[in-house]
């Protein structure tokens, strides 16, 4: 009976993946994507300093879809390519009307790199835009491998002599190495919310997270924290020197009218504007 019930239900896993993907081949066209923002700030003094767009998708059949379902089958299946061009180019319209400017964090896939189609996605999106190039940085995860070959390191050192900035998202949780952070041209490593749990009583991961910092400081590499919900993680980051974070505590992500609001209130500086230190046709939009 187990095994008729695990088969059944493997079935069923098969039947809602191949129905997802089918309507996210779709969903574009049909006006179902689109974007929030989580607000990004300096520490310790709370001040804004940008946002990271983060992709939502409301479907009539399955409502809100979270992205931790969806994302994988548009990497899987190649329809990434086109979803991470449509997202760019979107996000960079939305951040070119950011009052006193700030920096658009976007999360941008392994595959566009490899398929060498992100810097033709970046060029259409500056262009399109107007943003400047130094008022955006592009987010790699570290839980998908990227190839440290030549051409990819070629590709990213382009994109950083124009002056966008690169971050290592979710750092210490999947592949990198420190001789690939060390060899990559990152500008700034984003510490996954893993770390932070019951900071600073945890000595572990206090530990690691000093380690980290110094490492950051080696490398001259901005050090951003994400998922913070806690004063005293906040207080801890401070402490260690972490230089921005972003997460419940400050503010969640929201639509792009709310984040107006958010910054028009929070009166962001100009300074924000200053360059960091450091998603086929199957899909046209």
């Amino acid at each position: 009976m187990s095994r008729a019930l695990n088969a059944a239900a493997g079935d069923f896993a098969h039947s809602l993946r191949r129905s997802l993907l089918s309507e996210l081949r779709g969903a574009c066209q049909r006006g179902e994507l689109s974007l929030h923002y989580q607000p990004r700030v300096a520490l310790p003094d709370g001040s804004p300093r940008g946002a990271e767009a983060l992709l939502r998708w409301t479907n009539p059949v399955y409502g809100e879809v979270s992205p931790l379902r969806f994302i994988p089958l548009a990497e899987a299946s190649g329809l990434i390519l086109p979803l991470g061009g449509w997202v760019l180019r979107e996000a960079a319209k939305e951040a070119a009307t950011w009052p006193g400017g700030g920096i658009l964090s976007v999360n941008v896939s392994p595959r566009q790199v490899e398929a060498g189609v992100l810097e033709a996605q970046l060029d259409r999106a500056l262009a399109e835009s107007g943003l400047p190039p130094e008022r955006l940085e592009l987010e790699l995860t570290e839980t998908l491998a990227l190839p440290d070959t030549a051409e990819i390191r070629s590709s990213l050192a382009r994109l950083r002599q124009r002056g966008v900035g690169l971050a290592l998202d979710d750092f210490g949780t999947g592949h990198a190495s420190l001789a690939r952070l060390r060899r990559l041209p990152f500008s700034s490593v984003k510490l996954d919310r893993l770390f932070l749990g019951n900071l600073p009583q945890d000595a572990e991961n206090a530990a690691i997270l000093r380690a980290v910092r110094q490492i950051a400081s080696a490398l001259r590499l901005k050090l951003v924290a994400e998922g913070v919900e806690q004063p005293e993680q906040r207080d801890f980051l401070t402490e260690i020197g972490c230089e921005e974070a972003q997460g419940w505590l400050f503010a969640r992500a929201m639509p792009a009218g709310a984040l107006r609001d958010y910054w028009r209130r929070a009166a962001l500086p100009a300074a924000a504007a200053r360059p960091a230190p450091s998603l086929a046709a199957a899909l046209p939009c």
